[in-house]
C-alpha cells in the first residue's frame, strides 16, 4: 500500500523528552520524543511494558506529565482497546451525541453531526440500534464516530483491534486510514500487529519508554522479523 506524502512542516503531535513513573517509583517513559506530522496515520509498537498505552494517555490528557513537552493539536478523540469502556448510552445515535453536550449545540446541530459522523464510518443505518445488539467492530466504529462528531483533529487509537477477529480487524485499520486522508485528520495506532504496518505513513518502536526506532513501516517491520522468533504480534 503506498502511504501518501504527510505535511513534515505541521507537528500535530510534538512530544520532548517526555519522562513518566508511576507513584510506586516504576519508570513507564524515559526521555522519549516524537513527531507525528498532520495527515500522518503512524503506528506505536512495543512489547508489553515498554509505555505505549501510557504515552497515549498522556497525549489524551487522561495522565499528567511529570516531564519534558507535549504539543497536540486539539480537539483530541481517543478510542480505548475495549470500546465497552467508553460506549455508555444506550443506543449508537445517543451515544454518539453524548460527547457533545458540552458544547452547548442545538437539536438540530446535534442531528447533523451524528448523522455525519456514523456515515464516515458506514453506520448511519444502525443509528437507532442498541449497543449490545453491535458487533466487536461495529462498536470500535462507534467510538470512531463519536471523536469524528467532536469534530477531533488528533485521533489516538490504543490497540483497537485487540479484541476483533482477523478479518475485522483489518477492516478497521482500512477504514481509519480512509478516514484520516478523506477527512484530514492526524492519527496515531498502538499495534502489537505486524500486519497492521502496512496500512500506515510512519511506525515508531518504543522499548522500555523511549523511541529506538522510527521511519518507514516496512523498514521497522523488517527489524522486528529479523529479531530471533519473532512474533507475529510483537
Amino acid at each position: 500500500m503506498t502511504a501518501s506524502a504527510p505535511n513534515q512542516q505541521t507537528p500535530a503531535i510534538r512530544v520532548s523528552n517526555l519522562g513518566f513513573d508511576w507513584p510506586s517509583g516504576a519508570s513507564v517513559l524515559r526521555d522519549c520524543s516524537l513527531e507525528v506530522y498532520a495527515g500522518e496515520f503512524c503506528m506505536l509498537l512495543g512489547t508489553n511494558g515498554s509505555g505505549k498505552s501510557t504515552l497515549l494517555r498522556l497525549l489524551a490528557g487522561l495522565l499528567e506529565r511529570q516531564a519534558g513537552q507535549i504539543a497536540v493539536k486539539p480537539p483530541v478523540g481517543f478510542v480505548f482497546q475495549n470500546p465497552d469502556h467508553q460506549l455508555v448510552m444506550p443506543t449508537v445515535g445517543a451515544d454518539v451525541a453524548f460527547g457533545l453536550v458540552s458544547e452547548q449545540l442545538s437539536t438540530q446541530t446535534i442531528k447533523q453531526r451524528v448523522e455525519a459522523a456514523l456515515t464516515a464510518v458506514s453506520l448511519q443505518h444502525l443509528q437507532r440500534r442498541p449497543i449490545y445488539a453491535l458487533s466487536g467492530g461495529q462498536k470500535q466504529r462507534v467510538a470512531i464516530a463519536g471523536a469524528l462528531a467532536q469534530h477531533c483533529q488528533v485521533l489516538l487509537l490504543d490497540e483497537p483491534t485487540a479484541l476483533l477477529d482477523p478479518d475485522s480487524q483489518l477492516d478497521l485499520v482500512a477504514q481509519v486510514r480512509q478516514l484520516v486522508k478523506s477527512q484530514g485528520l492526524t492519527a496515531l495506532w498502538v499495534t502489537h500487529r505486524l500486519a497492521e504496518l502496512d496500512y500506515c505513513d510512519r511506525a515508531f518502536l518504543l522499548d522500555r519508554g523511549h523511541v529506538v526506532a522510527q521511519g518507514q513501516p516496512q523498514t521497522i517491520k523488517a527489524r522486528l522479523l529479523s529479531q530471533p522468533a519473532a512474533p507475529e504480534r510483537y
